[in-house]
């Protein structure tokens, strides 16, 4: 299984993202283990963080169990992308068919997604792979466990 920690803040920022996608959580990161995530960071890009620092700033988080053939290659093609940019043109315009699986830049769901792919799991049809956001990757039916 594939572990998605889906977080909220009190941020103007997270604020907006929970507005535009009607979602109750603005971000999502990989688990890589009971210590530590990865993720695509707005200033930051992709980087690896400790589990207790993005809960320590959480207002709200649910963990998702999302099924992949294989976790390793998950987290490996995860772990590729990292030091890549942060996509701010996939966040900002949404609608602009940005297709996620270019690999230059993210957002925190187009990693998720991709390193899903890259794992075994194909979440979405590929018309839809223009806008994946936090919403998108929730509403996949997996078990979902409410941690703050």
């Amino acid at each position: 299984m594939m572990k998605l920690l889906f977080t909220r803040r009190r941020h103007i920022g997270s604020w907006f993202i929970r507005f535009v996608t009607w979602s109750e959580y603005s971000h999502v990161d990989i688990v890589l283990d009971e210590h530590y995530l990865i993720g695509a960071i707005a200033g930051d890009g992709v980087v690896i963080n400790s589990i207790n620092y993005r809960l320590d700033k959480a207002s709200k988080a649910v963990i998702m169990d999302l099924p992949v053939h294989s976790i390793d290659d998950a987290v490996n093609y995860a772990k590729s992308q990292l030091g890549k940019r942060y996509d701010w043109w996939g966040v900002i315009g949404i609608g602009l068919k940005r297709n996620w699986q270019d690999d230059d830049k993210w957002s925190c769901a187009e990693l998720a997604a991709a390193a899903a792919k890259h794992a075994g799991q194909k979440p979405f049809d590929s018309k839809f792979y223009h806008r994946i956001t936090p919403q998108h990757l929730l509403m996949l039916n997996f078990e979902k466990v409410k941690i703050k």
